[in-house]
């Protein structure tokens, strides 16, 4: 398969186009199709294609080192499928095995319409909106959540879509066995969170819904006039399943207060936009806005942002190791590594225990 692209043959997905969606291709067959890689992603491959009959979108598993259970396209397009009409989400058209016929990915991908807005990935992007249309749109981004929360799964077609019962305890085994296929440098800090966790994991039984996994600021897209931006379309739905909510909320919490965490590690493209000054409310007040739209108060989140803390350091360290392979596509991945460390602390603070040197405490929300 000759790649135009890292990743795609824009030739190959421009002949599957004419000949299984002939309606996207157009009457001329798509010959001058082009694609973009969309850079900001560390995970999943994400491409912009246009010159179809309208502009489209897709997304197949990142180059070389790929986890198990990791990077399942089927999974993805399967919940974005469902969720259409219930949170905002692309519209999808296909998901293809391209294993061994190697015409477009040589993988297994998915393509979905695309959604105009912006992304919110970095400081400078807030720009677009005023103070106040952001703390408007942080009060939608947890109610949207909240929605999500809310939707049964059984009808919207998802009911087997995960296991609940002992979410939480699967997370733990499976992020450990990521993290081990990925260990390529001692971290004692994170192996030390690794087991606080384990010896901490809060009961879920009583909480289960379709959890995204990865829910954050930068995982939507963005659209409306300065005064009054809205979540378009919710992205990035390769972690989600069924489980315990309150994961998406830590994790949501771990990013609307990591900024000074990065800027200390010296780490760019992974804080988002969410910076002092921008009109961004406090974490406790997207909490409040959540619990409002669930109708019900949220508990003590210490172990889940602590778990969230944990998540994306393994997900650091994996493309970490992704990066010393020279298996990555785009820019920042020289420097990601460096913020394994100082997740780990901030996680072991989360659950009140003592770090080496600089490790301080923290509360729950």
């Amino acid at each position: 398969m000759t790649h135009e692209l890292p990743g795609l043959d824009v030739a190959g997905l421009a002949a599957w186009l004419a000949r299984e969606h002939p309606e996207l291709a157009g009457s001329d067959g798509a010959p001058g199709l082009t694609a973009t890689l969309v850079t900001g992603g560390r995970s999943n491959l994400t491409y912009r294609v246009d010159g179809a009959a309208r502009p489209l979108v897709v997304r197949r598993p990142p180059l070389g080192h790929v986890l198990s259970s990791a990077h399942d396209m089927r999974r993805e397009h399967r919940v974005i499928t469902a969720l259409a009409g219930t949170v905002p989400v692309p519209g999808t058209v296909a998901v293809v095995d391209d294993t061994e016929a190697g015409e477009v990915t040589g993988t297994v991908f998915f393509v979905m319409e695309h959604v105009d807005g912006a992304v919110l990935a970095r400081p400078e992007d807030n720009a677009a909106w005023t103070r106040a249309g952001l703390g408007a749109l942080s009060v939608e981004l947890a109610e949207v959540l909240a929605d999500l929360h809310a939707t049964d799964p059984a009808a919207v077609g998802l009911a087997d879509f995960g296991r609940p019962a002992g979410y939480l305890g699967r997370q733990l085994k499976t992020w450990r066995r990521q993290y081990d296929a990925s260990r390529s440098r001692p971290q004692p800090l994170l192996d030390t969170l690794q087991e606080r966790l384990a010896d901490a994991v809060p009961d879920d039984g009583a909480r289960s819904g379709i959890v995204h996994g990865d829910y954050r600021l930068d995982n939507v897209l963005v659209a409306g006039p300065p005064e009054a931006p809205h979540v378009a379309a919710v992205l990035d739905w390769e972690m989600a399943t069924l489980g315990d909510p309150l994961v998406d909320l830590g994790m949501l919490g771990m990013y609307w207060d990591i900024h000074d965490l990065t800027r200390a590690a010296g780490v760019v493209g992974v804080a988002g936009a969410i910076a002092p000054g921008a009109g961004y409310p406090d974490f406790a007040e997207v909490i409040d806005a959540y619990a409002a739209r669930a109708g019900t108060a949220v508990p003590d989140l210490a172990w889940y942002r602590a778990f969230a803390c944990y998540k994306l350091a393994v997900i650091l360290e994996g493309i970490h190791y992704r990066y010393t392979g020279g298996q990555t596509v785009g820019a920042g991945f020289d420097t990601i590594g460096a913020l394994v460390e100082p997740l780990a602390r901030e996680g072991l603070a989360r659950l009140g225990a003592t770090a080496p040197e600089h490790g301080t405490t923290a509360g729950g929300a």
